[in-house]
């Protein structure tokens, strides 16, 4: 059962979707529909299962990048315990679209990238996530297809129910399961515990029976314990004035082109999602998730129809 503090924020966003979706009218016939980035983006934003770790609850805990009150990258590792209070549920998103195809990248950061024992297997921020893919139909928010997550240096690709999509050089590695959130059906994701790797959720129980569960409700919350089954978490874009795009060539926050600061274990180890990579997928090349989505698609997809790599819009693309 959803707590009382989502129910409310549930209210303040369905009312928010429900008053921005306007179907465009030209020559008396129906066009596509006009819809705001937010708004799609919430439409279609995953239900997040985000396992954690009994020995550090809060370094499982979403934040977001600035949750210490500043964009350096070499403190967020050291700055967790102090600033534990601001570990608010924050997912940052990005569209791009051509003419066919709305791509929308979900980001979740963790502080921490981490283990019992630290060591080179660990590293200061880790951030991880998956592209969705969704049809223009010429309804409000369109027809979600697929998605494909970032789990360390791996892309795993899935269909939605009833999507024409099939294997294509990548093979599919499953569907997604939809759930009922604000009137809609949303994508069901699921990240590790430490390492943070994302998938979709697969429908089983936590391992070790404690997590948390994020909705997107529009508010940023902190989870009451390392196991609560209802916790908020609002969108940010990552094209915002002064956020993580706009910063791109900061040397405080990034050490080079899509790739974090950091200090901790490995240095300077986590990437953004124009820096996330699969080792083995071949033509598709370093940050395409974000870049050149279209091109992912057509090559990890059978089915999909026209995917231009002309697109209607697409900032990562001004580099």
């Amino acid at each position: 059962m959803l707590g009382t503090r989502l129910v409310r924020r549930l209210v303040v966003v369905t009312c928010c979707l429900t008053l921005s979706g306007v179907v465009a009218v030209a020559g008396g016939g129906a066009a596509q529909a006009t819809v705001s980035d937010s708004d799609l983006a919430y439409h279609w934003a995953p239900i997040h299962y985000q396992d954690t770790d009994s020995s550090k609850y809060i370094a499982d805990y979403l934040s977001a990048f600035d949750y210490d009150g500043n964009w350096a990258g070499l403190d967020n590792w050291d700055h967790l315990d102090a600033y534990n209070s601001q570990l608010l549920g924050n997912v940052y998103f990005s569209v791009v679209e051509n003419d066919t195809t709305w791509y929308l990248v979900y980001a979740f950061f963790h502080p921490r990238d981490w283990s019992e024992i630290p060591g080179p297997w660990t590293h200061e921020n880790d951030m991880e996530g998956l592209l969705e893919v969704v049809a223009k139909d010429g309804s409000t928010y369109g027809v979600l297809q697929a998605a494909v997550t970032i789990a360390h240096s791996d892309f795993y690709s899935y269909v939605a129910p009833g999507s024409p999509y099939s294997s294509g050089q990548e093979t599919v590695d499953g569907t997604l399961i939809m759930q009922s959130f604000g009137g809609s059906l949303h994508p069901a994701t699921f990240q590790e515990a430490k390492g943070h790797g994302c998938y979709r959720w697969n429908g089983s129980s936590f391992p070790g029976g404690d997590g948390v569960v994020y909705y997107p409700s529009g508010t940023a919350e902190r989870p009451s314990s390392g196991n609560d089954r209802s916790v908020g978490y609002r969108l940010v874009d990552i094209f915002d004035a002064g956020g993580l795009w706009a910063r791109r060539y900061n040397s405080e926050t990034y050490y080079s082109f899509g790739t974090f600061r950091g200090d901790n274990g490995e240095d300077n180890a986590a990437n953004a999602p124009w820096g996330w990579d699969d080792h083995d997928d071949g033509a598709i090349l370093r940050g395409d998730m974000a870049i050149d989505p279209a091109k992912l698609v057509r090559t990890y997809f059978a089915g999909t129809g026209s995917q231009s790599s002309t697109y209607l819009r697409n900032t990562y693309q001004a580099g």
